[in-house]
C-alpha cells in the first residue's frame, strides 16, 4: 500500500471546501444568486467559467442546453429544438445547477462554450444541425423570472420597477426596463399577439427561465387573497406557453417538479392551478431531467476536486484489491453473497468511483436515492464533501486512512459528517435523529474517536498481523450497521438492516494477512450480547441462503415507525402493491372472462397490450389495465389512448393488428389524478404492513394491537381508492352500421361505481347500448339487430359477429341467449334454419342451435306449406280446399296428421300430382328471369343518374345478399378517366376482359 499514492495526495481538494472546513455551503445553488447577487453575496457560480469548471457534463444536460443553444442560436435551423422545456425532478435533482447553466449559456455564451461543458454542447448542436454554432448564439437576451424569490403583487422596486403582476415583471426584464416599451404592452396579460410582439420587439434571441413556479402560483397567490391578480398571473402563464411555440428563436425552461413527487399541501385553489399548468406543460413542452444516479461519481469528483486523478494512480490502486477479491474464501462467503457486480468490472468501476469504493457509491445510487426525502445530488455532495476532508486531515497527521473509501469509512466522530448523514434525508424524523445521533456516539464512535462500542474493540485489540493495515475495522463494521439502520426497517431491495456478509465487506482491506477469519472474528465480537453493541436488533438467520441481519433499534412509538418506514417505500413497491390489490378487488360480473395486464416499463404501452394475447375468441372480456403504465385523464393518456387503439384494432401502418375479436373486449382504465391519491394511500399501507413486521412490534402487545387496527384501516381506505381511481371504462363502438368504428369511453361520475365491478361495468354499457342485460335479448332484439345481409349467414358466423361485430350488442348470457333468441324465433315463424341446400331444418330446444355449425345457415321465415297438397298456407287456410290446414276436419285424403313435422322443407311436387279437390295445383315458380336493356344520355336529365343509381344499388343488395344465381350481358357506358381505372381493375380482378378507349 506504500507504494501507492494515496488518494489524498493524488487528488486535490476545491478551494472552497477546504475554507469550509468540509461544510460545502453552496451545493443548493440559487438562480436569483447567480443572476442578481453583488459583492460578497455573489456566489463563485455566478461566474460562467467557474460553473462550467466544477460542473460534470451528463449526457442530460448536454441535451438540455443543446435544445436551448439551438432554439435561440440555430438560425434557420432553430426548428430543430423544442420550445419549452420543463425540468420536473425532485429536490436536490440539479434543476437550480440546470437553470444557471442554461442562463450562463445565453448570457455568457462564449465563456461557457470555452468549457468542457459548452464544447460538448457546441459538438453536439453542430450534430443536430449539420453546422456549427454561433459563438455568442446571436446575443440571447434572458428573462429570469425566480419565482421562489418573488411575492405575488409586491414587485421590488430595483428588479421590478413598477410592475405587479407576474406579466409585468417579466416585460420589465424583457425590455430591461425600457419605460416606454413597458407600458405600450402593460395591458395585454393574456393577449397572445400582443405578448409575441412584445417578445418580437426585442429583436434579439429571448430564453425565458421561470424558476420553482409552483412557489408562486400556488400558495403564494393564495396569500395575496386576490383572484384578479391569480387570474392575470395565470392568464398571463397559458398565453407565453402557447406564444414561445410560435416565436422564432425563443426558448422556455420553467421548473416546477412533478406531482407526484412534489409533497407540497396546497389549497383546493392552489390545486386546480398546479393542474392547470400541469396541462399547459403537457401540451406545449416536454418534462426533462439533468442527472440520474449514473452520473453520481463523476459529479460528486468534478464538484470535490479540481483535477482528475493520474491514470498510473488508478491503475496502482485497483491491483491493490485484486489479489483480496480473488480470494476463494472471500469470494465464497462474501463477495458471491453479496451480489458485488462492481467486482467482474473491478479497474474500470475504480477508476469511475475513485476515490470511494464501489461498494459505497452502489449504497448510495441504489439504496440512498431511493428513499423519498433524500435529495439525491445535493445531500450527497455534503456527504462524501465532509467524508474525504475529515479522511485527508487524518491524512496528514499520519492516521489510518482507507485506499478507497468504503461503507463503512465515514468517520462518525466528525460531526460535519454525522450531521450531513442525519440531516440529507435518509432520516426525517426529528426523535428518530435524535435516536440515532445518540447511537452513533455510544454505538460507534464519539466525538474524539475515544469511546463508543466499537471503536473501544478497536483500541483495546492485541497487536497482531493487520492491525496497523485495518486499525478500524470494529468501527467499520459499526458504520456500515448505522448507514444500513438509518435508511430505514427495511432497506430497499435488500431487506432490514445489514446483512452478516455486507457488514464483512465493509471491513475488508487490501492486504491479504487480514483474512475471513479475521473479520468473522471482528463481527462475532461486535455482535457479541454481553460485549457488543447493546442496541442491536438481531435476526440469526437460516444457513448460507439467509445469513444473519444486523440492526441498530432506537424504541419508537408505532407512528415514528410508520413515518421512518414510509419514507423507504420504493416507487415500484408502491405501484406493485395497488396492481396486486386490483386483482383481488375486479370482478367479472357478466363478463366471461376477465384478465389482468400486468405493465412492463422495459416496453411501450402499446407493445404490452400488443402481446398479452387478449384477442380470445367467442368470449365477453373485461381487461383490467396495471395503474402504472395506463391511465386517463390529466394530460397524460396520449400513450394508454394510443395503445387502446391499437389493440382494439384500429392502429396504422404497422401498428395496425389483425384484431378479430375487439368488439367483445372492455377495457377497465384508472384515472391519473385519482391513482395519485392511491398511491399516496399504498405507501401509508405498505409503511403500516412493514411496521406490524418489525420485531419492535411484534414483541410488544400494545404496539402490536395498535398496528393491526392501523393496518385495517389502511387496507380498507387503499381498497376504496382503488375502487374509485378506475373510472373508466374504454371500448370500441359502431353506434351507426354504416358510420367508422371508433375507441369510446364511459366515466364513472358516481364514486360508488368502480370500473373494477363487472356488473356495474355491464350496467353502464348497457345504458350506451353496448350491451344487452339480463332478460332484453329476445327473438324481437335479434330480429332488430340483423341486417338483410346477415340472413344466409352461417350460425357459426352469426355468432361471431356478435363477439366481433362493434353494431351488435354483447349479450348478458352469451352463447345461451343467442340459443334461446334463435329458437324462439324459429318457433315463432320468424326465421328459419336451413341446410346447405335450403331445406328448413327443424328445431326442438334452444340447445339443438348448434352455434358452430358452418353448414347451417339463418334464413328468413319460409312460409308454411299444406303437407298434403305442398301448398303455401297463408294466415292457416290451405288454398287447395279453402279449409283450416291444421283442423284435422281438413286433413288431405294423404292421411298426414296434423302433428306431422315441417323441419324436412317443401316436398317436390310433380306436374301430375292433385290436390284433395282433384284438380291440377301448377307448382309455383321458384326463380324469374330479367332481361331488358336501356340507352340513355344521363347528362340530358339531371334525375337520370340518381334512378340509375337506385337501380345498380339494388343490384348490389341482391349479388350481396347472394340472391342472383346467374347473370348475361353487355353494358357500354361512357366514363371520367379516373373513374374508369377503377372499373377497370375491378373487371381485371373478376377475369372479364374489356374494351377501353379515349373519345
Amino acid at each position: 500500500m506504500t507504494s501507492v499514492t494515496p488518494w489524498w495526495k493524488a487528488l486535490k481538494l476545491r478551494k472552497e471546501i477546504l475554507s469550509a472546513s468540509g461544510q460545502i455551503d453552496d451545493v443548493q445553488m440559487s438562480l436569483f444568486r447567480a443572476v442578481h447577487a453583488t459583492g460578497a453575496d455573489r456566489p463563485p457560480y455566478a461566474d460562467a467559467g467557474y460553473y462550467g469548471d466544477i460542473t460534470h457534463p451528463t449526457e442530460r444536460l448536454i441535451d438540455l442546453l443543446t435544445e436551448i443553444a439551438v432554439r435561440v442560436g440555430g438560425g434557420a435551423d432553430y426548428l430543430k429544438a423544442r420550445a419549452v422545456t420543463r425540468l420536473d425532478q425532485g429536490m436536490g435533482g440539479g434543476k437550480s445547477h440546470a437553470c444557471i447553466g442554461a442562463y450562463h449559456l445565453a448570457a455568457n455564451s462564449e465563456v461557457l462554450l470555452g468549457t468542457e461543458l459548452g464544447q460538448r454542447v457546441a459538438e453536439r448542436a453542430k450534430a443536430k444541425m449539420g453546422r456549427p454554432l454561433a459563438g455568442d448564439l446571436g446575443r440571447p437576451h434572458v428573462v429570469v423570472l425566480p419565482c421562489d424569490n418573488m411575492t405575488p403583487g409586491a414587485g421590488v422596486k430595483e428588479l421590478d420597477g413598477p410592475a405587479g403582476n407576474l406579466y409585468e415583471r417579466f416585460l420589465w426584464r424583457l425590455f430591461s426596463k425600457d419605460y416606454t416599451l413597458f407600458e405600450r404592452y402593460q395591458p395585454f396579460w393574456s393577449d397572445k399577439h400582443k405578448i409575441a410582439e412584445a417578445v418580437r420587439a426585442v429583436n434579439r434571441p429571448v430564453l425565458i427561465i421561470i424558476d420553482e413556479v409552483l412557489d408562486y402560483i400556488g400558495n403564494g397567490l393564495d396569500g395575496t387573497n386576490r383572484t384578479d391578480l391569480a387570474a392575470q398571473d395565470m392568464g398571463f402563464l397559458r398565453a407565453l406557453l402557447d406564444v414561445v411555440n410560435d416565436v422564432p428563436h425563443v426558448a422556455t425552461l420553467v421548473v416546477m417538479i412533478a406531482s407526484d413527487t412534489d409533497k407540497t399541501a396546497l389549497s383546493a385553489a392552489a390545486q386546480d392551478r398546479r393542474d392547470d399548468l400541469n396541462s399547459l406543460l403537457d401540451r406545449n413542452g416536454l418534462p426533462a431531467t439533468v442527472t440520474e444516479v449514473g452520473d453520481f461519481a463523476d459529479i460528486l469528483r468534478r464538484r470535490l476536486f479540481d483535477a482528475e486523478p493520474a491514470a498510473e494512480v488508478l491503475a496502482a490502486t485497483a491491483a491493490l484489491y485484486e489479489p483480496v477479491l480473488a480470494d476463494k474464501a472471500w469470494s465464497k462467503q462474501v463477495w458471491d453473497t453479496v451480489g458485488a457486480d462492481w467486482r467482474r468490472r473491478w479497474s474500470a468501476e475504480t477508476a469511475s468511483c475513485y476515490p470511494f469504493h464501489p461498494m459505497l457509491m452502489s449504497l448510495a445510487k441504489e439504496e440512498w436515492s431511493k428513499v423519498t426525502g433524500f435529495q439525491r445530488v445535493r445531500s450527497t455532495i455534503r456527504i462524501f464533501a465532509a467524508t474525504v476532508y475529515a479522511l485527508q486531515q487524518r491524512g496528514k497527521v499520519g492516521e489510518w486512512v482507507p485506499a478507497l473509501i468504503g461503507p463503512g469509512d465515514l468517520p462518525l466522530s466528525d460531526s460535519t459528517v454525522r450531521e450531513a448523514l442525519l440531516g440529507s434525508g435518509l432520516v426525517e424524523d426529528e426523535r428518530t435523529i435524535a435516536n440515532y445521533r445518540s447511537l452513533a456516539e455510544i454505538e460507534v464512535v464519539n466525538h474524539d474517536g475515544s469511546s463508543g462500542t466499537a471503536c473501544r474493540q478497536d483500541l483495546e485489540r492485541s497487536t497482531n498481523a493487520w492491525t496497523q493495515t485495518n486499525p478500524r475495522a470494529a468501527e467499520r463494521a459499526a458504520t456500515f450497521i448505522f448507514l444500513a439502520s438509518i435508511v430505514g426497517t427495511l432497506r430497499p431491495g435488500r431487506g432490514r438492516g445489514a446483512s452478516a456478509p455486507e457488514v464483512k465487506a465493509a471491513t475488508g482491506v487490501p492486504d491479504a494477512s487480514y483474512t475471513i477469519t479475521d473479520a468473522d472474528s471482528v463481527i462475532d465480537e461486535l455482535v457479541n450480547p454481553s460485549r457488543g453493541m447493546s442496541a442491536l436488533d438481531i435476526n440469526p438467520g437460516q444457513g448460507n441462503n439467509k445469513p444473519a441481519r444486523y440492526f441498530l433499534s432506537t424504541r419508537l412509538t408505532h407512528r415514528m415507525l410508520v413515518n421512518n418506514i414510509r419514507r423507504t417505500i420504493t416507487d415500484a413497491e408502491r405501484d406493485q402493491v395497488i396492481a396486486d390489490f386490483a386483482q383481488k378487488l375486479a370482478s367479472s360480473g357478466p363478463f366471461r372472462d376477465l384478465k389482468f395486464v400486468p405493465a412492463d416499463p422495459e416496453r411501450n404501452a402499446a407493445d404490452v397490450l400488443a402481446a398479452a394475447g387478449l384477442d380470445t375468441a367467442y368470449t365477453t372480456r373485461l381487461i383490467v389495465l396495471d395503474p402504472v403504465q395506463y391511465s386517463l385523464r390529466n394530460g397524460m393518456e396520449k400513450p394508454t389512448l394510443e395503445a387502446l387503439t391499437v389493440a382494439i384494432g384500429l392502429g396504422q401502418g404497422a401498428r395496425k393488428l389483425p384484431v378479430q375479436w375487439a368488439s367483445s373486449a372492455i377495457y377497465a382504465i384508472v384515472n391519473t389524478q385519482r391513482r395519485g391519491l392511491a398511491r399516496g394511500l399504498a405507501v401509508e399501507y405498505l409503511a403500516r404492513q412493514k411496521a406490524l413486521e418489525a420485531p419492535e412490534i411484534q414483541s410488544d402487545d400494545e404496539l402490536k394491537a395498535t398496528g393491526i387496527k392501523d393496518l385495517a384501516v389502511a387496507r380498507q381506505q387503499l381498497e376504496k381508492a382503488i375502487k374509485r381511481a378506475y373510472q373508466h371504462v374504454a371500448y370500441l363502438a359502431q353506434p351507426d352500421p354504416d358510420a367508422a368504428r371508433y375507441l369510446d369511453q364511459l366515466t364513472f361520475e358516481d364514486d360508488n361505481f368502480t370500473a373494477l365491478d363487472g356488473t356495474m361495468v355491464w350496467k353502464g354499457l348497457a345504458a350506451r347500448d353496448k350491451v344487452f342485460d339480463a332478460g332484453q335479448f329476445g327473438s324481437k332484439a335479434l330480429l332488430h339487430n340483423l341486417r338483410d345481409q346477415d340472413y344466409g349467414k352461417t350460425l357459426s358466423d352469426v355468432r361471431a359477429a356478435f363477439y366481433s361485430a362493434p353494431r351488435l350488442p354483447l349479450l348478458y348470457g352469451g352463447d345461451r341467449d343467442l340459443q334461446q333468441a334463435i329458437y324462439d324465433a324459429v318457433s315463432g315463424g320468424l326465421v328459419s334454419i336451413v341446410d346447405g341446400v335450403g331445406t328448413e331444418v327443424a328445431v326442438t330446444a334452444p340447445g339443438q342451435v348448434n352455434l358452430s355449425s358452418t353448414g347451417l345457415r339463418l334464413a328468413r321465415a319460409q312460409p308454411k306449406t299444406c303437407p298434403t297438397c305442398d301448398q303455401p298456407i297463408h294466415e292457416g287456410n290451405c288454398p287447395a280446399n279453402g279449409s283450416n290446414a291444421t283442423d284435422d276436419n281438413a286433413i288431405h285424403s294423404t292421411g298426414v296428421s296434423p302433428g306431422a313435422s315441417l323441419s324436412s322443407g317443401p316436398q317436390e311436387q310433380g306436374p301430375g300430382r292433385t290436390g284433395s279437390d282433384n284438380g291440377q295445383i301448377p307448382a309455383p315458380a321458384k326463380d324469374r328471369q330479367v332481361a331488358f336493356s336501356f340507352t340513355s344520355n344521363l347528362l340530358a336529365r339531371s334525375d337520370s343518374a340518381d334512378g340509375f343509381a337506385a337501380l345498380f344499388r339494388a343490384f348490389y343488395m341482391t349479388l350481396d345478399e347472394r340472391q342472383i344465381s346467374y347473370l348475361q350481358g353487355t353494358i357500354q357506358l361512357v366514363i371520367q378517366a379516373g373513374a374508369a381505372e377503377q372499373i377497370q381493375q375491378r373487371l381485371e380482378d373478376l377475369g372479364i376482359s374489356a374494351n377501353f378507349k379515349e373519345i
